[in-house]
């Protein structure tokens, strides 16, 4: 796809958006990264990489099958407040590299496996308000299978499913539940295993969509069958070590929530792992198909650039942001080239993409990227090496951006809404309202969306989730604020019980965010 005249030849200050760095040094660089509903965000490495640039307080680390530093004074899981930039080391024993997570209904990060003494280890982090005091604790009840690479979703009823991992053909829930044999993670499993980190999208029908290397199935882990198989994606494998990313599109109140369609951007040349020296170029291409369909066929474009190891991320506005990858190479240390600093925004009603304002950082290998509440994403991560090193390409990376999409922009302040009074819960089918403050005059209706909080590493945000719920007209309370009166979604199949960022659009503009939670 060539690129318009017009965007060929914008200066990067005239695109829209703008990275900002928010922290030079945040002690660890984040290959796992999750937002907590206070609002404070988890940032976790692996432990077996040596030492990290942040100390513990008060204790270390003694861990005789470390294969690194078996007595390590310093953290590897942060917990960072955008609203202070600053961060805290939590403590954290055994080795989550390469791990797979997601919130609990009760807001509780799960996290589960990893490599060496963590693979089979479930790991809880029971979030808390900035200048308190929570740490990761580990349970004593461990996975049934040990899993490396693997991908989570949360459930109708609140569980957990894990799937897969390298080398491992099966799924279990947790906490309770048993462990049953897939046999398309082993049919996906190619000579350099382009299956791992598998994109799992839970659909509005219960059922779980599971995307590995090209291909695609509906699993009913009710009764624990495969009840469709997809066309083929064309173009290169897409998950690690291949490494594209997937979102499911916003589920509408306008259709009931009973459409889904799934959207598979970038990826890399199958040979590209194994046979790093040619630096293979990156997929270009988009895939995305309507998984509820009876007919569904991939609908392909092409993105302006190439790309492996981006991130996706689900905006208020329900376009998508591709951020963060490079251009040649494939996941692993040292193994991809050419970064890609300008994010892309997908427009999914005009199936279009627009360039962004570029980076000065390059975030390859363990890149995450997640929304924060008020709108911005926050960019952290990126080491490609096996310890920190901070010399060379693609030193180790510490600092800590966010991109500012244009809707932040102080030429929109005039629509900008603001949530001055809402619910903390919302029960499934249950009116409720929010009360919006709008600095002037109203332009058209107010709009209410959700968004969940994902488990964000290796270019798959596990657990990303929206809906655009039912809205009637705004009506005038008082003092330019508005009553808005919505429903909260119809079951737990179109959004599982959990804590959501609830945002307000006037005119396209989203307010900052409120948590609520989405309960029975």
């Amino acid at each position: 796809m060539e690129l318009s005249a017009m965007e060929s030849t914008m200066m990067p200050s005239q695109q829209p958006g703008r990275f900002n760095i928010v922290l030079q040094n945040a002690g660890i660089s984040s290959m796992h990264t999750a937002v907590t509903h206070y609002g404070n965000v988890i940032f976790l490495d692996r432990t077996n990489i040596g030492p990290s640039a942040i100390n513990l307080v008060g204790n270390c680390r003694d861990n005789p099958a470390d294969m690194m530093t078996t007595h390590d004074c310093t953290a590897h899981s942060v917990i960072y407040d955008p609203s202070s930039n600053t961060v805290r080391p939590v403590f954290i024993y055994s080795d989550t590299w390469c791990s797979s997570g997601q919130f609990l209904p009760n807001g509780t990060l799960m996290q589960t496996g990893g490599s060496a003494d963590g693979g089979s280890i479930i790991r809880y982090f029971t979030p808390c308000s900035s200048g308190s005091w929570c740490n990761w604790m580990e349970s004593s009840t461990n996975l049934q299978s040990s899993r490396w690479y693997a991908s989570n979703q949360i459930l109708p009823d609140g569980r957990i499913i894990v799937v897969g991992g390298r080398g491992v053909y099966n799924y279990e829930f947790q906490p309770t539940g048993g462990q049953f044999y897939l046999q398309f993670l082993k049919d996906t499993a190619d000579f350099q295993d382009d299956n791992l980190y598998p994109y799992l999208h839970l659909l509005p029908s219960n059922l779980l969509y599971i995307f590995a290397n090209r291909d695609s199935i509906l699993l009913n882990y009710f009764t624990n069958t495969v009840v469709r198989k997809f066309p083929t994606i064309p173009g290169e494998p897409r998950n690690y070590p291949c490494s594209g990313s997937s979102v499911m599109l916003a589920l509408d109140t306008a259709n009931s929530y009973s459409k889904a369609e799934v959207l598979v951007c970038g990826g890399a040349n199958q040979a590209s792992f194994k046979s790093s020296g040619p630096q293979y170029g990156a997929s270009q291409t988009c895939g995305r198909m309507e998984v509820t369909s009876n007919s569904p066929f991939w609908d392909m474009s092409y993105m302006p650039f190439r790309r492996n190891m981006g991130d996706m991320v689900l905006l208020p506005t329900a376009k998508v942001l591709i951020i963060n990858g490079a251009q040649n190479g494939s996941q692993g240390y040292l193994l991809a080239s050419n970064p890609i600093l300008n994010p892309l925004l997908y427009d999914p009603d005009k199936k279009t993409f627009e360039i962004q304002a570029p980076s000065t950082i390059p975030r390859v290998y363990h890149s995450t990227a997640n929304l924060l509440p008020d709108g911005r994403v926050l960019v952290a991560g990126s080491n490609t090496r096996y310890t920190y090193q901070y010399t060379g390409p693609f030193p180790t990376e510490l600092r800590v951006e966010t991109f500012s999409p244009a809707y932040l922009d102080a030429t929109n302040d005039w629509l900008r809404p603001r949530i001055a009074k809402n619910p903390f819960t919302i029960t499934y089918g249950m009116p409720f309202s929010v009360d919006v403050a709008i600095p002037g005059k109203l332009v058209g209706n107010i709009q209410l969306t959700l968004l969940s909080s994902p488990f964000t590493t290796h270019s798959f945000s596990q657990g990303q989730r929206q809906l655009k719920l039912p809205v009637a007209a705004s009506v005038l309370s008082y003092a330019n604020t508005y009553y808005v009166a919505s429903t909260a979604p119809p079951s737990s199949g179109v959004a599982p019980p959990s804590y959501y960022m609830l945002f307000a659009l006037h005119n396209g503009i989203p307010s900052q965010a409120v948590w609520v939670l989405v309960t029975s």
